[in-house]
């Protein structure tokens, strides 16, 4: 596969002050074991990654590291340009502080309140711009009205493809080996897999894009 492609993938950090943070539990292992499927297809992978403790175990994956929302905004949309095809699994957080103490914040009587203010929507923000030689394929994960709210994101952020995983399903989710998946394409066809390692629904994920890319 002659190919040059975008994965972003793990969580984002957002700082309160020097040792304090909002993010999730993001792993970043489905973004990864993605990024490993399309470099033994033979593609040029590009891989934005929030904080982790994976490595890349593959030749021909180029990994950009960074913490907040903001860095994977900017650090993704000067790949995104080069890019054949997009796969955004990052759980990017929605929210970031206002304004980031520069000192360790003691602990008071009072409540401390923190004012939040929204983060880029890197899918749905590059996804405005997607050509029609790109492929945006986006991540939705859910805990009610899955398919609907998965549809609804394939949509509003234009992507040709949107992988649905649910926590609800034992076995999915954050920081786990496995992940059990449905696909819903553009047209609204609905592709679902039995519960898989991780590396499995990868190279399911990948030859999905590459059969929904032949058939465009």
């Amino acid at each position: 596969m002659n190919k040059k492609v975008l994965i972003t993938a793990g969580p984002t950090y957002e700082p309160i002050d020097p040792v304090r943070y909002i993010g999730n539990h993001s792993s970043g292992k489905m973004g990864y074991a993605i990024a490993e499927a399309f470099a033994s297809f033979g593609a040029q992978v590009t891989l934005v990654s929030g904080p982790t403790a994976l490595k890349t175990k593959l030749d021909g994956i180029g990994v950009i590291s960074v913490k907040t929302a903001k860095e994977m905004y900017t650090a993704s949309k000067k790949a995104v340009e080069d890019a054949d095809i997009a796969v955004f699994t990052a759980a990017v957080a929605d929210f970031t502080p206002e304004t980031v103490n520069d000192q360790k914040i003691k602990r008071g009587r009072d409540d401390m309140v923190i004012r939040l203010i929204p983060t880029s929507d890197i899918a749905g923000t590059l996804g405005k711009t997607k050509r029609d030689d790109q492929f945006f394929v986006g991540f939705a994960l859910e805990t009610s009205n899955g398919v609907e709210n998965a549809k609804s994101k394939l949509s509003r952020k234009n992507m040709d493809m949107i992988v649905l995983n649910s926590l609800e399903d034992p076995g999915a989710g954050f920081g786990t080996d496995t992940n059990r998946i449905s696909i819903i394409d553009k047209s609204g066809n609905i592709t679902a897999f039995d519960l898989k390692q991780k590396q499995e629904v990868a190279e399911d994920i990948v030859n999905q894009i590459i059969k929904k890319r032949s058939d465009a």
